[in-house]
């Protein structure tokens, strides 16, 4: 497949170059002859095999757990953050062995040499297009690392270094990027139901919303009544929602009150 090269910052030196070997044997960035067993066989388990065979790597998998991964040089566990311990245990010494948990420490892979590959998307039970996406990284050692990033570059995804300590913060941020959105968009659902629109009609303006925060930021993407200071309509609105859906008073109030510090914050900027 040639040489793919990745820009990394601006960085452009040769030793950050990530290569295939033309002859299906592996990613060269970790080793000219090597395998990746992957571990797992739910949604990501899955959307990994397939992404990464198509990278030409050498790739066996989806493994069950338990299943030997004899002669891998690297091993992706693919398995709930509980069960990543006991998974790494069942693995031989001497490969590299990585995790693709948001937060989990890497010490539940010792004393493998070991990585984090987590990538910040949603994989659903159709698969994943990995390209574009950022992936988190770590390693316990340089090796282990780059393995991590030429991952995620063989990928098509961005790797971005996220060390122990800001890894539950991380996850944080991912949780209420996507977790709590669809949580709020239930919400929103709830109260469309109560006159008539309904998921189909809210889901244009939930893209719009998000395509302008990507694109412009959330202080110039904020529109709505209390973004224009409209206190009245914003009244009316928290009466509508007390009469329709009580128990949601606290989300609506929580909401409003961050959207208050946003506007001041967008009209002071």
């Amino acid at each position: 497949m040639g040489t793919r090269k990745v820009d990394r910052g601006g960085e452009k030196s040769a030793r950050q170059a990530l290569s295939y070997s033309s002859n299906n044997t592996g990613l060269k960035g970790i080793d000219p002859m090597s395998s990746i067993a992957i571990v797992g066989r739910g949604r990501l388990g899955r959307a990994l095999f397939a992404a990464l065979t198509k990278t030409g790597a050498t790739v066996r998998g989806p493994l069950g757990r338990g299943e030997s991964t004899k002669r891998a040089d690297v091993v992706l566990l693919c398995v709930p953050e509980p069960e990543l311990a006991a998974a790494s245990a069942a693995v031989r010494p001497g490969p590299l062995v990585g995790h693709c948990s948001a937060s989990a420490s890497l010490d539940l892979l010792a004393p493998h040499e070991r990585f984090v590959a987590h990538p910040l998307m949603t994989v659903t039970m159709a698969g994943a297009r990995f390209t574009g996406a950022v992936c988190a990284i770590d390693g316990s050692s340089p090796r282990a690392l780059s393995a991590a990033r030429e991952l995620a570059q063989a990928l098509g995804m961005r790797p971005i270094h996220v060390p122990p300590e800001h890894r539950a913060l991380y996850h944080a941020a991912a949780s209420m990027a996507s977790n709590f959105l669809v949580t709020l968009e239930a919400a929103a659902e709830r109260l469309g139901a109560a006159c008539g629109v309904d998921r189909a009609g809210l889901a244009p303006l939930v893209r719009a919303a998000a395509d302008n925060w990507a694109t412009l930021g959330s202080a110039a993407a904020l529109s709505g009544p209390i973004a224009r200071g409209d206190h009245l309509t914003a009244s009316r609105q928290r009466a509508a929602v007390a009469g329709a859906a009580p128990d949601l008073l606290p989300m609506w109030d929580a909401l409003a009150g961050a959207t208050e510090v946003l506007a001041a914050h967008s009209r002071g900027s």
